[in-house]
Protein backbone atom coordinates (compact mmCIF):
# COMPACT_ATOMS: atom_id res chain seq x y z
CA UNK A 1 0.00 0.00 0.00
CA UNK A 2 1.31 3.48 -0.88
CA UNK A 3 2.33 5.61 2.06
CA UNK A 4 0.19 8.71 2.54
CA UNK A 5 1.14 12.34 2.70
CA UNK A 6 0.39 13.41 6.27
CA UNK A 7 -0.82 16.91 7.12
CA UNK A 8 -0.67 17.83 10.81
CA UNK A 9 -3.23 20.48 11.73
CA UNK A 10 -6.90 20.62 10.76
CA UNK A 11 -7.25 24.36 10.73
CA UNK A 12 -8.24 25.99 7.48
CA UNK A 13 -4.67 26.07 6.07
CA UNK A 14 -4.13 22.34 6.66
CA UNK A 15 -7.57 21.45 5.31
CA UNK A 16 -7.21 23.71 2.27
CA UNK A 17 -3.86 22.04 1.52
CA UNK A 18 -5.41 18.58 1.74
CA UNK A 19 -8.30 19.63 -0.49
CA UNK A 20 -5.98 21.19 -3.06
CA UNK A 21 -3.65 18.16 -3.09
CA UNK A 22 -6.55 15.81 -3.79
CA UNK A 23 -7.99 18.11 -6.47
CA UNK A 24 -4.65 18.33 -8.25
CA UNK A 25 -3.51 14.74 -7.64
CA UNK A 26 -6.59 12.51 -7.66
CA UNK A 27 -6.21 9.20 -5.85
CA UNK A 28 -3.31 10.39 -3.71
CA UNK A 29 -3.26 8.68 -0.29
CA UNK A 30 -3.63 11.51 2.21
CA UNK A 31 -4.22 11.81 5.95
CA UNK A 32 -4.95 14.90 8.07
CA UNK A 33 -4.26 14.65 11.82
CA UNK A 34 -5.39 17.02 14.55
CA UNK A 35 -5.06 16.74 18.32
CA UNK A 36 -8.45 18.31 19.05
CA UNK A 37 -11.86 16.66 18.97
CA UNK A 38 -13.11 19.02 16.25
CA UNK A 39 -11.46 20.65 13.26
CA UNK A 40 -10.89 24.42 13.27
CA UNK A 41 -10.60 24.46 17.05
CA UNK A 42 -7.96 27.19 17.38
CA UNK A 43 -7.13 30.18 15.15
CA UNK A 44 -9.63 29.23 12.42
CA UNK A 45 -12.54 28.81 14.80
CA UNK A 46 -11.79 31.89 16.88
CA UNK A 47 -11.17 34.54 14.23
CA UNK A 48 -13.61 37.28 13.28
CA UNK A 49 -14.57 35.82 9.90
CA UNK A 50 -13.21 38.61 7.70
CA UNK A 51 -12.58 38.08 3.99
CA UNK A 52 -9.62 40.45 3.61
CA UNK A 53 -8.93 42.45 0.45
CA UNK A 54 -5.14 42.89 0.71
CA UNK A 55 -4.79 46.53 1.76
CA UNK A 56 -2.32 46.26 4.62
CA UNK A 57 0.47 44.07 3.33
CA UNK A 58 3.88 45.06 1.98
CA UNK A 59 3.76 44.97 -1.83
CA UNK A 60 5.48 41.87 -3.14
CA UNK A 61 5.18 39.99 0.15
CA UNK A 62 3.58 36.57 0.38
CA UNK A 63 0.73 38.11 2.36
CA UNK A 64 0.01 40.61 -0.40
CA UNK A 65 0.25 38.09 -3.23
CA UNK A 66 -1.58 35.22 -1.56
CA UNK A 67 -4.31 37.34 0.01
CA UNK A 68 -5.48 38.67 -3.36
CA UNK A 69 -5.33 35.33 -5.16
CA UNK A 70 -6.68 33.50 -2.09
CA UNK A 71 -9.66 35.83 -1.88
CA UNK A 72 -10.61 34.97 -5.47
CA UNK A 73 -10.23 31.24 -4.84
CA UNK A 74 -12.18 31.47 -1.57
CA UNK A 75 -15.10 33.31 -3.16
CA UNK A 76 -15.20 30.76 -5.98
CA UNK A 77 -15.29 27.95 -3.41
CA UNK A 78 -18.02 29.63 -1.34
CA UNK A 79 -20.19 30.04 -4.44
CA UNK A 80 -19.51 26.50 -5.61
CA UNK A 81 -20.48 25.04 -2.20
CA UNK A 82 -23.36 27.44 -1.56
CA UNK A 83 -21.85 28.68 1.70
CA UNK A 84 -23.17 32.02 3.03
CA UNK A 85 -20.95 35.08 2.86
CA UNK A 86 -21.43 38.82 2.45
CA UNK A 87 -19.30 41.47 0.77
CA UNK A 88 -20.16 44.40 3.02
CA UNK A 89 -17.04 46.55 2.62
CA UNK A 90 -14.79 48.22 5.16
CA UNK A 91 -13.75 51.72 6.20
CA UNK A 92 -10.32 52.43 7.73
CA UNK A 93 -10.74 55.65 9.70
CA UNK A 94 -8.21 58.31 10.68
CA UNK A 95 -9.46 60.05 13.82
CA UNK A 96 -6.28 62.07 14.57
CA UNK A 97 -4.11 64.31 12.37
CA UNK A 98 -1.10 62.04 13.00
CA UNK A 99 -2.98 59.17 11.30
CA UNK A 100 -3.50 60.95 7.98
CA UNK A 101 0.00 60.13 6.71
CA UNK A 102 -0.23 56.42 7.55
CA UNK A 103 -3.73 56.32 6.04
CA UNK A 104 -2.35 57.76 2.79
CA UNK A 105 0.40 55.12 2.83
CA UNK A 106 -2.24 52.40 3.20
CA UNK A 107 -4.00 53.78 0.14
CA UNK A 108 -0.74 53.61 -1.79
CA UNK A 109 -0.21 50.01 -0.65
CA UNK A 110 -3.71 49.08 -1.74
CA UNK A 111 -3.01 50.54 -5.20
CA UNK A 112 0.38 48.78 -5.44
CA UNK A 113 -1.22 45.47 -4.42
CA UNK A 114 -3.95 45.78 -7.04
CA UNK A 115 -6.84 46.04 -4.59
CA UNK A 116 -9.75 47.36 -6.69
CA UNK A 117 -12.02 50.34 -6.05
CA UNK A 118 -10.30 51.65 -2.89
CA UNK A 119 -10.93 55.37 -2.47
CA UNK A 120 -10.31 58.13 0.05
CA UNK A 121 -13.36 59.51 1.83
CA UNK A 122 -13.83 63.03 3.15
CA UNK A 123 -15.67 63.29 6.52
CA UNK A 124 -19.04 63.93 4.89
CA UNK A 125 -18.60 60.97 2.52
CA UNK A 126 -17.70 58.76 5.49
CA UNK A 127 -20.87 59.87 7.30
CA UNK A 128 -22.94 59.04 4.22
CA UNK A 129 -21.66 55.44 4.36
CA UNK A 130 -21.50 55.08 8.17
CA UNK A 131 -23.62 57.78 9.84
CA UNK A 132 -22.33 57.02 13.36
CA UNK A 133 -18.62 57.00 12.49
CA UNK A 134 -16.52 60.13 13.00
CA UNK A 135 -13.17 60.70 11.36
CA UNK A 136 -10.94 63.21 9.58
CA UNK A 137 -10.61 60.91 6.58
CA UNK A 138 -11.06 57.27 5.69
CA UNK A 139 -10.30 54.61 3.12
CA UNK A 140 -13.29 52.77 1.72
CA UNK A 141 -12.46 49.16 0.78
CA UNK A 142 -15.65 47.84 -0.82
CA UNK A 143 -14.37 44.30 -1.48
CA UNK A 144 -13.94 43.25 2.15
CA UNK A 145 -16.43 40.63 3.33
CA UNK A 146 -17.46 38.25 6.09
CA UNK A 147 -17.90 34.48 6.32
CA UNK A 148 -17.93 31.67 8.89
CA UNK A 149 -14.54 29.94 8.55
CA UNK A 150 -15.60 27.02 10.72
CA UNK A 151 -18.37 26.30 8.20
CA UNK A 152 -15.80 26.55 5.39
CA UNK A 153 -13.54 24.10 7.25
CA UNK A 154 -16.36 21.61 7.73
CA UNK A 155 -17.16 21.81 4.00
CA UNK A 156 -13.50 21.15 3.18
CA UNK A 157 -13.57 18.06 5.42
CA UNK A 158 -16.58 16.74 3.52
CA UNK A 159 -14.80 17.31 0.21
CA UNK A 160 -11.55 15.74 1.41
CA UNK A 161 -13.38 12.59 2.49
CA UNK A 162 -15.40 12.49 -0.72
CA UNK A 163 -12.12 12.49 -2.68
CA UNK A 164 -10.72 9.61 -0.64
CA UNK A 165 -8.68 11.48 1.97
CA UNK A 166 -8.90 10.90 5.72
CA UNK A 167 -9.29 13.40 8.56
CA UNK A 168 -8.57 11.99 12.01
CA UNK A 169 -9.13 14.08 15.13
CA UNK A 170 -7.89 13.39 18.68
CA UNK A 171 -4.50 12.42 17.19
CA UNK A 172 -1.74 14.35 18.95
CA UNK A 173 1.67 13.90 17.32
CA UNK A 174 4.26 12.97 19.95
CA UNK A 175 7.17 11.82 17.80
CA UNK A 176 8.48 12.43 14.36
CA UNK A 177 11.36 10.88 12.45
CA UNK A 178 12.35 11.92 8.94
CA UNK A 179 15.10 10.38 6.87
CA UNK A 180 15.84 9.67 3.22
CA UNK A 181 13.45 6.72 3.29
CA UNK A 182 10.36 8.53 4.53
CA UNK A 183 8.53 10.01 7.48
CA UNK A 184 7.45 8.22 10.67
CA UNK A 185 4.70 10.04 12.56
CA UNK A 186 3.92 8.79 16.05
CA UNK A 187 0.69 9.46 17.94
CA UNK A 188 -0.57 7.88 21.15
CA UNK A 189 -2.72 5.51 19.12
CA UNK A 190 -0.58 4.61 16.13
CA UNK A 191 2.63 4.99 14.17
CA UNK A 192 2.11 6.15 10.60
CA UNK A 193 4.61 5.56 7.82
CA UNK A 194 4.27 8.52 5.47
CA UNK A 195 5.97 9.72 2.29
CA UNK A 196 5.86 13.45 3.12
CA UNK A 197 4.78 15.78 5.93
CA UNK A 198 3.01 19.13 5.87
CA UNK A 199 3.21 20.88 9.23
CA UNK A 200 0.24 23.23 9.61
CA UNK A 201 0.03 22.89 13.39
CA UNK A 202 -0.47 26.57 14.16
CA UNK A 203 0.31 27.28 17.80
CA UNK A 204 2.47 24.14 17.96
CA UNK A 205 4.10 24.43 14.52
CA UNK A 206 7.58 25.37 15.73
CA UNK A 207 7.64 22.44 18.16
CA UNK A 208 6.63 20.00 15.44
CA UNK A 209 9.28 21.49 13.15
CA UNK A 210 11.90 20.98 15.88
CA UNK A 211 10.97 17.28 16.04
CA UNK A 212 11.57 17.05 12.30
CA UNK A 213 15.13 18.33 12.28
CA UNK A 214 17.10 21.53 12.78
CA UNK A 215 15.82 24.20 15.15
CA UNK A 216 13.23 26.33 13.32
CA UNK A 217 14.07 29.97 12.58
CA UNK A 218 11.47 31.35 14.97
CA UNK A 219 9.51 30.81 18.17
CA UNK A 220 5.72 30.83 18.23
CA UNK A 221 4.51 33.46 20.71
CA UNK A 222 0.78 33.50 21.53
CA UNK A 223 -1.11 36.78 21.55
CA UNK A 224 -4.64 36.63 22.93
CA UNK A 225 -7.18 38.73 21.06
CA UNK A 226 -10.08 39.62 23.35
CA UNK A 227 -13.38 40.93 22.05
CA UNK A 228 -16.87 41.89 23.14
CA UNK A 229 -20.15 41.42 21.33
CA UNK A 230 -22.30 44.48 20.80
CA UNK A 231 -25.90 44.42 21.96
CA UNK A 232 -28.49 44.19 19.21
CA UNK A 233 -29.30 47.90 19.60
CA UNK A 234 -25.67 48.95 19.31
CA UNK A 235 -25.10 46.56 16.43
CA UNK A 236 -27.56 48.60 14.36
CA UNK A 237 -25.05 51.48 14.43
CA UNK A 238 -22.57 49.44 12.36
CA UNK A 239 -23.11 48.59 8.68
CA UNK A 240 -19.59 47.74 7.50
CA UNK A 241 -16.33 46.70 9.06
CA UNK A 242 -14.90 49.75 10.84
CA UNK A 243 -11.15 49.80 11.50
CA UNK A 244 -8.74 52.35 12.94
CA UNK A 245 -5.48 53.21 11.21
CA UNK A 246 -3.06 50.53 12.49
CA UNK A 247 0.38 51.11 13.97
CA UNK A 248 2.71 50.51 10.97
CA UNK A 249 5.36 48.99 13.27
CA UNK A 250 3.09 46.19 14.51
CA UNK A 251 1.41 43.22 12.75
CA UNK A 252 -1.89 43.95 14.55
CA UNK A 253 -4.76 46.02 13.17
CA UNK A 254 -6.13 47.64 16.33
CA UNK A 255 -9.52 47.31 18.03
CA UNK A 256 -12.23 47.42 15.38
CA UNK A 257 -15.91 46.66 14.74
CA UNK A 258 -16.83 43.64 12.66
CA UNK A 259 -20.30 42.49 11.56
CA UNK A 260 -20.57 38.69 11.66
CA UNK A 261 -22.33 36.44 9.20
CA UNK A 262 -24.88 35.49 11.91
CA UNK A 263 -25.98 39.15 12.22
CA UNK A 264 -24.08 39.97 15.40
CA UNK A 265 -21.32 42.59 15.65
CA UNK A 266 -17.98 41.96 17.32
CA UNK A 267 -15.85 44.68 18.97
CA UNK A 268 -12.13 43.95 19.15
CA UNK A 269 -9.77 42.23 19.30
CA UNK A 270 -6.87 43.64 21.26
CA UNK A 271 -3.48 41.86 21.30
CA UNK A 272 -2.32 40.72 24.74
CA UNK A 273 0.68 38.45 25.28
CA UNK A 274 -0.80 35.17 26.53
CA UNK A 275 0.94 33.14 29.24
CA UNK A 276 0.05 29.88 27.51
CA UNK A 277 0.03 28.91 23.85
CA UNK A 278 -3.62 28.00 24.16
CA UNK A 279 -4.39 30.66 26.76
CA UNK A 280 -7.90 31.69 25.87
CA UNK A 281 -8.69 32.90 29.40
CA UNK A 282 -6.89 35.67 31.28
CA UNK A 283 -5.79 33.29 34.03
CA UNK A 284 -4.41 30.55 31.75
CA UNK A 285 -0.73 29.81 32.41
CA UNK A 286 1.57 27.07 31.10
CA UNK A 287 5.00 26.82 32.70
CA UNK A 288 6.45 24.95 29.72
CA UNK A 289 5.44 27.80 27.43
CA UNK A 290 6.83 30.46 29.79
CA UNK A 291 10.11 28.59 30.06
CA UNK A 292 10.33 28.49 26.28
CA UNK A 293 9.90 32.27 26.12
CA UNK A 294 12.56 32.88 28.80
CA UNK A 295 15.13 30.71 27.03
CA UNK A 296 14.65 32.30 23.62
CA UNK A 297 16.93 35.31 23.03
CA UNK A 298 14.47 37.03 20.73
CA UNK A 299 11.83 37.18 23.46
CA UNK A 300 13.85 39.49 25.72
CA UNK A 301 14.67 41.70 22.73
CA UNK A 302 10.99 41.87 21.80
CA UNK A 303 10.02 42.74 25.37
CA UNK A 304 12.51 45.62 25.44
CA UNK A 305 11.29 47.00 22.13
CA UNK A 306 7.56 46.62 22.57
CA UNK A 307 7.03 47.10 26.31
CA UNK A 308 4.95 50.31 25.88
CA UNK A 309 2.56 48.43 23.61
CA UNK A 310 2.47 45.48 26.01
CA UNK A 311 1.60 47.74 28.95
CA UNK A 312 -1.16 49.48 27.02
CA UNK A 313 -2.66 46.25 25.74
CA UNK A 314 -2.52 44.73 29.22
CA UNK A 315 -4.28 47.71 30.76
CA UNK A 316 -6.95 47.70 28.06
CA UNK A 317 -7.48 43.99 28.67
CA UNK A 318 -8.32 44.74 32.31
CA UNK A 319 -10.28 47.95 31.71
CA UNK A 320 -13.61 47.81 29.92
CA UNK A 321 -13.68 51.62 30.04
CA UNK A 322 -10.35 51.82 28.19
CA UNK A 323 -11.55 49.28 25.61
CA UNK A 324 -14.72 51.31 25.13
CA UNK A 325 -12.73 54.53 24.80
CA UNK A 326 -10.85 53.18 21.79
CA UNK A 327 -14.13 52.11 20.19
CA UNK A 328 -15.68 55.52 20.86
CA UNK A 329 -12.92 57.15 18.81
CA UNK A 330 -14.62 55.45 15.85
CA UNK A 331 -18.28 55.41 16.96
CA UNK A 332 -18.85 58.03 19.70
CA UNK A 333 -22.42 56.86 20.47
CA UNK A 334 -21.27 53.52 21.86
CA UNK A 335 -21.79 53.20 25.62
CA UNK A 336 -20.49 50.82 28.29
CA UNK A 337 -23.77 48.88 28.37
CA UNK A 338 -23.42 48.23 24.62
CA UNK A 339 -20.50 45.86 25.24
CA UNK A 340 -22.00 42.47 26.00
CA UNK A 341 -20.47 38.97 25.99
CA UNK A 342 -16.67 38.47 26.16
CA UNK A 343 -14.60 36.02 24.14
CA UNK A 344 -11.06 35.50 22.88
CA UNK A 345 -8.87 33.85 20.28
CA UNK A 346 -5.13 33.24 20.28
CA UNK A 347 -2.88 34.31 17.41
CA UNK A 348 0.19 32.18 16.70
CA UNK A 349 2.77 34.89 16.03
CA UNK A 350 6.26 33.93 14.90
CA UNK A 351 9.09 35.74 16.68
CA UNK A 352 12.55 35.92 15.14
CA UNK A 353 15.82 35.58 17.08
CA UNK A 354 16.46 39.32 16.80
CA UNK A 355 13.20 40.13 18.57
CA UNK A 356 11.30 40.92 15.37
CA UNK A 357 7.63 39.99 15.02
CA UNK A 358 7.57 38.17 11.68
CA UNK A 359 5.27 40.21 9.46
CA UNK A 360 4.82 37.82 6.54
CA UNK A 361 3.79 34.22 6.03
CA UNK A 362 6.76 32.00 6.87
CA UNK A 363 6.73 28.73 4.91
CA UNK A 364 9.89 26.65 5.33
CA UNK A 365 10.96 23.66 3.25
CA UNK A 366 12.66 20.76 5.05
CA UNK A 367 13.64 17.20 4.28
CA UNK A 368 10.47 15.47 3.05
CA UNK A 369 8.51 18.20 4.84
CA UNK A 370 6.99 21.65 4.55
CA UNK A 371 6.48 23.76 7.68
CA UNK A 372 3.92 26.58 7.94
CA UNK A 373 5.58 28.58 10.72
CA UNK A 374 3.74 31.89 10.49
CA UNK A 375 0.23 32.07 9.10
CA UNK A 376 -1.83 34.59 11.06
CA UNK A 377 -4.34 36.92 9.40
CA UNK A 378 -5.01 36.98 6.47
CA UNK A 379 -4.27 33.23 6.36
CA UNK A 380 -7.93 32.22 6.37
CA UNK A 381 -8.68 34.46 3.39
CA UNK A 382 -5.46 33.25 1.73
CA UNK A 383 -5.82 29.57 2.65
CA UNK A 384 -6.50 28.15 -0.81
CA UNK A 385 -3.67 30.22 -2.32
CA UNK A 386 -1.33 29.14 0.48
CA UNK A 387 -2.39 25.59 -0.36
CA UNK A 388 -1.46 26.09 -4.03
CA UNK A 389 1.91 27.52 -2.96
CA UNK A 390 2.58 24.48 -0.77
CA UNK A 391 1.36 21.89 -3.25
CA UNK A 392 3.68 23.33 -5.89
CA UNK A 393 6.54 22.45 -3.51
CA UNK A 394 5.45 18.91 -2.62
CA UNK A 395 7.34 16.47 -4.85
CA UNK A 396 5.79 13.48 -6.54
CA UNK A 397 7.11 10.81 -4.16
CA UNK A 398 6.43 7.16 -4.78
CA UNK A 399 4.88 5.15 -1.93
Amino acid sequence: MARPIVIVGAGIVGLATAYTLLRRRPGLPLLVLDKEERVASHQTGHNSGVIHSGVYYRPGSLKARLCLSGRRLLLDYLRERGLPFRICGKVIVATRPTELGPLSELGQRAKANGVPDVRVLAPEELRALEPEVRGLSALHVPGTGIVDYTAVSNALVQDIRAMGGEVRTRRSVGSLRIDAGGVEVGTRDETIEASFLVNAAGLQADRLAALAGPRPPCLIVPFRGEYYSLTARAGELVHRLIYPVPDPDLPFLGVHLTPRIDGSVEAGPNAVLALAREGYRRGDLAWRDLAGFALYPGFVRMARQYWPMSVREGLRSLSKAMFLGDLQRLVPRLARDDLDGWGAGVRAQALGPGGELVDDFLLVEGRRALHVLNAPSPAATSSLAIADYLVDRIPEIGG
